[in-house]
């Protein structure tokens, strides 16, 4: 076995989440789908490995945590008491918000194996992995060291504009050659609903992500609207989900993780 095998041999499933651009919103469905599943009772890993953009940890309001070792490895910094939501982030070694993370391949690539590799996450129903956009050494390092623990697959990300399903068409075609299997497509900011008259307006056009899915024969997991409330709570480290739970995108979020599981379980 290799070393990521035995490091994630308790864990059920591994699930990474990709974009071919940045900017639709990747860290935040990854955030959102760990949190869902945490509400469904499932412990979960997320392993943020966007090394120059770490987000995840300032969306669930843990930035100025540490991260601390036991004879197995490095811990994952937990969101709650329970330890049912862990996270890891390169973001945890920096020392600000604003530090820049000005590394060649070799170091980069080197920083997320020792993720995979020495981070203990113990028993987990699922490892959720955050990759930066596009298709580079950062995705290759990843699958080449997780591919012997049969990874599930991907979801992808997108947007319905042409732009950004043109490079996700790229994120398809990354996944095909490096035999990741693809759960589906998540089309992300797919209209504006108002909150008070539920009218739908489709700000940035809609049903791109969809037509993406049926042109690459794979699973449309489902869409989710713009919410203001939901780009404040990813700012102030609160939960969506948690909060807003009658909310046309919490329930779109909802739907898209049970679409998922039952996909997987």
């Amino acid at each position: 076995m290799s070393d990521a095998t035995q490091v994630l041999q308790s864990v059920k499933h591994i699930v990474l989440v990709l974009s071919g651009k940045g900017g639709v919103g990747k860290s935040t469905f990854a955030t959102q789908l760990a949190l869902t599943l945490v509400q469904n009772g499932k412990k979960v890993g997320l392993l943020d490995v966007d090394l120059c953009g770490p987000s995840i940890p300032r969306m669930l309001g843990i930035e100025k945590r540490d991260v601390h070792q036991c004879s197995e490895g490095w811990l994952p910094v937990y969101c709650d008491a329970s330890q049912r939501l862990g996270v890891m982030s390169i973001a945890f070694l920096l020392a600000g918000r604003g530090d820049a993370v000005v590394w060649r391949g070799p170091k980069k690539n080197a920083m997320i194996k020792q993720f995979l590799v020495d981070v203990y996450w113990g028993e987990l129903d699922y490892l959720i992995i955050d990759t930066p956009p596009g298709t580079s050494d950062e995705h290759i390092t990843v699958i080449e060291n997780i591919i012997s623990c049969k990874p599930d697959g991907a979801v992808l990300v997108t947007t319905s504009q042409a732009v950004a399903t043109a490079d996700v068409r790229r994120e398809v075609s990354f996944c095909s050659k490096t035999k990741l299997p693809i759960l589906g497509i998540v089309e992300n900011m797919s209209g504006y609903v108002c909150p008070h008259c539920s009218h739908c307006t489709n700000v940035f056009s809609r049903g791109g992500g969809e037509m993406l899915a049926k042109h690459a024969d794979v699973p449309f997991l489902g869409s989710i609207p713009l919410d203001p409330n939901l780009a404040a709570c990813g700012d102030e480290g609160k939960s969506f989900v948690e909060a807003f739970p009658e909310s046309k995108a919490c329930k779109s979020i909802q739907e898209i993780v049970a679409n998922l599981s039952k996909r997987l379980e």
